[in-house]
């Protein structure tokens, strides 16, 4: 049977449980010997990916249009008929590799979380991570279809962002109030969803033996390198370090737009009075611009975007009804798989950090797909976002028109300061996010109950983010965790910028000194895919992996040092 596995998701677009079973069964039925381990792995990889890949489709479509319910329904008649049986023969596959006692060259790693993973399997979780899902295409249909009459035309809330680039502070404030009037339309909507991702997820926990999600996630989440502990250190550290940095960045901007405090539609203006920086026209000239930055950066980089381009890998402006945010993910082309990023670009400067930052992801996903086994190809997000984060550093040198980027020198200026003050406001924020989730997850009980989720919110708020002045403003203040869609969709999936951040501005500093050795580092410790450990794929990149206060004191005191020279 595995010798006429088909080659391509096309071929078992059609396919069933019944139709997959019997190579699933095949391979539970091959006796391990040193001799087949490779072979039989190879295989495993290969209907792995024939299965993903339906998955990955279908998925990818109901982010691109979040009103088609036809995609909706498919998608979920998948995750009930097919999902359930191939976990469970996953699960039966593992349980026999670990059984084996045979290591493959180069799956250490792979197999330590995979013992975890096949230690906290549950047949009962499988039904309840379709309910999730369930869940979480509703959080998408919800806020794909926020929008606003403003300008005397409907707008997305990604839209509205560069009205807040304007030098009219009144017009800024109009804008910002309307986004938020209209997120908080949706407020009971999503207090209700929240509940039951709650209830729902603390009940996976309760079936796996976990004592809460919180322990659960961190199994999942192959968190084997740090502790929830550690993340409390963490935050510490950012509130000793970063909290002050944060405070003195917002306070050059009070003093050079000349006003009495800084108001949240006053973040995103030039402080200096200048026109908006617009990279580009429209989302074809911006992949032409980063293609040519990305082969600076190193030419292998531009052909691996190229190819995205050339192949229709890239879906990047904004549009009613696409899902919120921005990712990049693995489909199916023909025989290979390939990255894919979706964004949604609306012409402004924050759109280039994002296409630098997915494309980041892609090129990790290029490197990782060259590896023999699945298994060993994802890394955890700690690392992934190193390779996106890293990204968007080491491509400032090439961010003038004369490198063959986007701006004039002047403007490169202005956006590569916004991008150092915005990882230093970022660390705070991290840390709002992280906490809270850390919060929720232990007292279930509490969080249950929208008016106390607000209220540890407005608190966390308080503590990393007071320099913002939100006065009269407290309803969206409290509810910030609504617009930070990760709460919803990937619990406990933040801290990892903040990390992550840390580790690349490390690799910038690398650069600094350096540009060509720190993208040689970089590029090696993607290849490396999970052949090796988190803190190792730091040390590969030529970082540290940690979490205290000299590391950031370190990356702070850089930072601001550069942001001096460019003032």
């Amino acid at each position: 049977m595995l010798a006429t596995l088909p080659k391509s998701v096309e071929e078992v677009k059609e396919w069933n449980w019944e139709t997959f079973e019997p190579y699933y069964r095949e391979l539970e039925e091959i006796e391990l010997t040193p001799a087949n381990i490779d072979e039989w792995l190879k295989a495993w990889t290969d209907l792995l990916g024939l299965a993903g890949g339906k998955f990955a489709l279908l998925n990818l479509a109901n982010t691109q249009n979040t009103a088609d319910l036809s995609i909706q329904s498919e998608l979920n008649s998948l995750r009930q008929t097919l999902d359930p049986p191939i976990k469970q023969a996953e699960q039966r596959l593992t349980e026999k590799l670990l059984a084996s006692g045979l290591q493959a060259p180069g799956m250490s790693v792979a197999l330590r979380q995979m013992r975890v993973q096949a230690d906290i399997f549950r047949e009962a979780n499988i039904a309840l991570g379709i309910e999730e899902q369930k869940l979480l295409m509703e959080f998408n249909r919800i806020t794909g279809a926020q929008t606003v009459e403003f300008d005397g035309r409907e707008q997305t809330l990604q839209q509205l962002r560069a009205v807040l680039q304007s030098d009219d502070r009144t017009r800024r404030e109009a804008s910002w109030k309307a986004g938020s009037d209209r997120q908080l339309a949706d407020r009971e909507a999503l207090n209700n969803l929240y509940g039951k991702l709650l209830h729902l997820r603390q009940q996976m926990a309760e079936n796996a033996g976990e004592p809460d999600y919180r322990a659960l996630r961190w199994k999942m989440l192959n968190r084997f390198d740090y502790t929830p502990q550690d993340c409390e250190t963490f935050h510490a550290a950012i509130e000793e370090v970063v909290v002050p940095a944060a405070a003195r960045v917002l306070e050059r901007r009070r003093q050079r737009l000349g006003i009495a405090s800084v108001r949240p539609w006053d973040l995103d203006v030039d402080p200096s009075g200048l026109p908006p920086l617009r990279p580009f026209q429209d989302t074809e000239e911006l992949a032409g611009k980063a293609e040519r930055v990305f082969s600076r950066v190193d030419p292998l980089f531009g052909e691996y975007f190229a190819t995205m381009r050339r192949e229709n890998l890239l879906d990047l402006p904004n549009r009613k009804n696409k899902g919120p945010g921005a990712y990049c993910t693995q489909v199916p082309v023909g025989e290979k798989r390939r990255p894919f990023v979706f964004m949604n670009g609306v012409g402004i400067g924050p759109d280039v950090v994002t296409i630098h930052h997915e494309s980041g992801h892609a090129f990790h996903n290029f490197e990782t797909l060259k590896l023999p086994y699945a298994h060993q190809r994802y890394t955890g997000s700690e690392f992934a976002e190193v390779a996106s984060m890293s990204m968007e550093l080491l491509a400032t040198p090439y961010l003038p028109e004369s490198e063959g980027g986007y701006y004039t020198q002047d403007e490169a200026n202005r956006a590569k300061t916004e991008l150092l003050e915005k990882i230093i406001l970022f660390w705070p924020y991290m840390a709002v996010v992280d906490a809270f989730q850390h919060w929720a997850y232990t007292h279930v009980d509490q969080a249950v109950d929208p008016a106390n989720c607000d209220r540890k919110w407005g608190e966390l708020w308080s503590r990393f983010m007071g320099a913002e002045d939100w006065s009269g403003l407290e309803d969206a203040r409290v509810t910030g965790w609504h617009r930070k869609l990760h709460i919803f969709r990937y619990p406990f999936y933040y801290v990892e910028y903040g990390l992550a951040q840390l580790g690349a501005v490390q690799v910038f500093a690398n650069a600094l000194k350096d540009q060509a050795n720190a993208v040689q580092l970089y590029h090696g410790a993607l290849k490396l895919g999970k052949t090796v450990t988190l803190p190792e794929l730091f040390q590969a990149a030529g970082t540290r992996f940690g979490f205290d206060s000299a590391l950031l004191r370190e990356a702070v005191t850089l930072l601001e040092g550069q942001l001096e020279k460019l003032a």
